[in-house]
């Protein structure tokens, strides 16, 4: 372990040397698999067992189910044409309920290895990772896994094999391209030429690429010859598969200096010729500190312990940090890499590297970390491309146990964002929203019963959102409660394509605070008014705050209040205190006391919220249901069952086509409609059917159902009347 550990600590202040990368995919155990096979080739597991050992996968429920939950680390050492190369490998989730995990990952990582079953193509998870990575400009190569299943099973000739490679090829270069920043997206599609598409299969260990054939002379015909006589242990001498994955790695995914010239303009929203901006983007190890925590989980004997991935600087041990969100000091208590579920200890960590780093008690993933003495502008928030859409509300049975359950809720709340804690304050019921339920029963409910809390959980709740059709026809008034402050507010529709950028990640959501001609133009490109591009203020849960106000006094006093009150209305809308989405509000006037006394939080918040309200009330709002649009491969023979269990569910078919006896149906469903759906596709269809989600959206809840979903949220919610509009007099 020494001999490896101080060539860690020599290549980690080599930057050319290093490689930060994430695997992702729509299968598990292909990943996983993966991750063991380079793990042996390290050195770090026994070859005998890489394949089977999953030894990324560190939790029991993990074994158990079979699949990844929880994203793992581990940091490696390869040689290539004799230099010594440190792969910092991150293995992530293939489940669409754990994408968060991915999302995070993508923080970390500069580049991704996408894998693709040989057999399957691409899948609707396929699409979902590689557009999470490219959010991040994280760049990606391709392994197409389970490539004897071509020769074993399904018999192909070279030519069909190669056929099937091409289009699979083809659909992942066509998504790169669809996701893509123009500046990135023909530089970065993948090529079997150059080596940056490799082929094999992870449970095998054995892979080959255009320039590992050439360089090792294994052909493609003693790839087949071999795989059917079935030497494949005889094939993963000649072709190991780490060699050609990290070769792939090493030759065509960036460095850190390399990504991070262009990473840090897009992950960073601060000034790129500060002091700190230039380090980041030279990756400078003798520059200030700046770090984003990607990770945060608990260690039984060391605590919760924190991933970071360094953009600048150095972190030491027993150094104090600061924590720009929480705005806390906290110490390094202990430093280390990664080596799978061992950690090693380390005197210090350099830019350009992912480190693990206990004592952190107050950091959450995407918490921007900081020298105590040296503060810095926080990252972008790690923002999901899916939000939350199933909601359980959770309550101790044993009334004493509540404050160890409101621990276990603000722990896992740190350790997983996309998991969404809220406080019922009419019932006292703890809202958990997730991304799907096994997400939900996955990261709550069988963690809750491991650690002996007894807990009463309610039937799945879907969470709805508002919006509004109209515009406001006349300025809504709202008056604070001293009658001192008056705000007037204009709500109108966000512009559809405008709205599509935000969720796209192609405008990011945050506060504007200084003037942004980037935004401004792009804005304009999407449709938006000149003078209005130049009064955003805020973009938030899909909707925009403007100030159109001119000539207030102390207006820029109450901004920040009027953000607040802005942000709290996007959260809870009027109809039903749904979250607020595709609304651009215009804060067209205000009337302020001239003593600041009188224009305080409690005076501005209640009166900028009603306004808002109001203009709301005025401008046709109603109610929108997320909807999933869902894949559900079925045996021809079984569409009748599949067909009939979308149409019981309000669903809508969008496509059908059929392929070698395997049909796959293209539908839109609502998630109010989909609980337990999974197993009624099984019996519907002899157990054969399967689904993958493709993508969720909000459509309008149709009319006639909509005062019922509104009534029935309220009744669940205890709401009565809203507090920020005033009875009429």
């Amino acid at each position: 372990m020494a001999n490896i550990t101080d060539t860690v600590k020599a290549l980690m202040t080599d930057i050319p040397k290093i490689r930060n990368i994430g695997t992702v995919a729509h299968i598990d155990h292909g990943k996983t698999t993966l991750s063991d096979s380079l793990l042996a080739g390290a050195g770090m597991i026994s070859f005998d067992v890489a394949g089977n050992k999953l030894a990324m996968d560190t939790v029991e429920q993990e074994q158990e189910r079979g699949i990844t939950i929880y994203s793992a680390n581990a940091s490696m050492v390869h040689k290539i044409e004799g230099q010594d190369y440190l792969v910092n490998l991150i293995d992530t989730p293939g489940h669409v309920d754990f994408g968060g995990d991915v999302t995070r990952a993508m923080r970390a990582v500069d580049g991704a290895i996408v894998l693709i079953d040989a057999v399957e193509g691409c899948m609707p998870q396929t699409e979902t990772v590689i557009r999470q990575a490219l959010r991040e400009r994280v760049k990606p190569v391709l392994f197409i896994n389970k490539t004897d299943r071509l020769i074993k099973e399904l018999k192909l000739t070279p030519e069909q094999m190669m056929d099937r490679f091409k289009a699979s090829i083809a659909e992942v270069n066509r998504l790169i391209i669809k996701y893509a920043e123009k500046d990135y997206a023909e530089k970065w599609i993948v090529n079997v030429e150059n080596g940056s598409v490799a082929f094999g299969s992870a449970y095998k260990t054995w892979a080959v690429s255009v320039p590992m054939m050439k360089k090792t002379g294994v052909s493609f015909k003693d790839v087949i010859e071999l795989t059917e006589a079935g030497k494949e242990d005889e094939l993963a001498k000649k072709a190991p598969l780490h060699s050609t994955v990290l070769e792939m790695v090493i030759k065509h995914l960036p460095n850190p200096k390399e990504a991070q010239e262009y990473r840090i303009p897009r992950i960073w929203p601060g000034e790129n010729d500060s002091e700190i901006g230039k380090t980041m983007i030279l990756c400078d190890k003798g520059g200030h500190l700046a770090g984003v925590v990607t990770k945060v989980y608990p260690d039984p004997h060391a605590g919760y312990v924190a991933t970071v991935r360094l953009f600048s600087g150095s972190i030491k041990q027993g150094q104090e940090l600061y924590l720009v969100d929480a705005k806390k000091r906290e110490k390094a208590q202990q430093i280390s890499i990664y080596r799978g579920k061992d950690r090693i200890a380390m005197d210090e960590v350099y830019a350009g590297n992912i480190v693990g780093v206990v004592g952190l008690k107050s950091a959450g993933s995407g918490e921007t970390i900081c020298e105590s003495d040296f503060t810095i502008e926080g990252f972008e928030a790690i923002t999901h491309i899916f939000e939350p859409v199933v909601t359980k509300a959770i309550e101790p049975k044993n009334p004493k146990q509540l404050a160890k359950l409101i621990e276990f809720l603000t722990k896992t709340g740190r350790e997983d964002p996309t998991l969404v804690v809220k406080i019922n304050e009419e019932t006292g019921e703890y809202l958990v929203s997730g991304l799907g339920e096994l997400h939900l029963d996955a990261k709550v409910e069988r963690p809750l019963k491991e650690a002996g809390i007894e807990v009463d959980v309610s039937p799945p709740i879907v969470i709805y959102n508002e919006s509004v059709r109209g515009v406001t026809a006349e300025a809504a008034e709202g008056k604070s409660p001293n009658k001192h402050n008056r705000f007037y507010v204009i709500v109108q529709p966000l512009e559809e394509a405008v709205k599509k950028a935000i969720v796209d990640g192609k405008i990011a959501e945050q506060e504007i605070k200084r003037k942004d001609v980037e935004l401004q133009n792009t804005l304009m490109e999407l449709g938006f008014d000149r003078d209005q591009a130049k009064k955003v203020k805020m973009i938030y849960n899909k909707s925009m705050l403007l100030d159109m106000t001119t000539g207030v006094g102390a207006i820029l006093e109450v901004m920040e209040m009027v953000k607040q009150s802005f942000k709290e209305v996007m959260d809870e809308g009027p109809l039903a205190r749904e979250p607020t989405s595709g609304v651009k509000v215009m804060l067209v006037d205000a009337k302020l006391h001239e003593d600041a006394i009188h224009r305080g939080p409690a005076q501005v918040l209640p009166a900028m919220r009603g306004a808002v309200k109001l203009a709301m009330n005025g401008a046709q709002p109603y109610m929108l249901e997320p909807k999933q649009i869902i894949r559900i491969d079925v045996p021809t023979e079984q569409v009748g069952g599949a067909t009939k269990e979308v149409s019981n569910r309000r669903g809508q078919i969008l496509d059908m086509k059929e392929e070698r006896g395997l049909t796959m149906i293209q539908t839109k469903i609502p998630v109010a409609e989909m609980f337990g759906f999974n197993s009624a596709l099984k019996s519907a269809t002899g157990g054969l059917g399967f689904f993958s989600l493709m993508d969720v959206l909000f459509e309008p809840v149709p009319r006639d159902m909509e005062p019922k979903v509104i009534d029935s949220i309220k009744k669940r919610k205890g709401i009565t009347k809203d507090t920020d509009i005033e009875e009429p007099e």
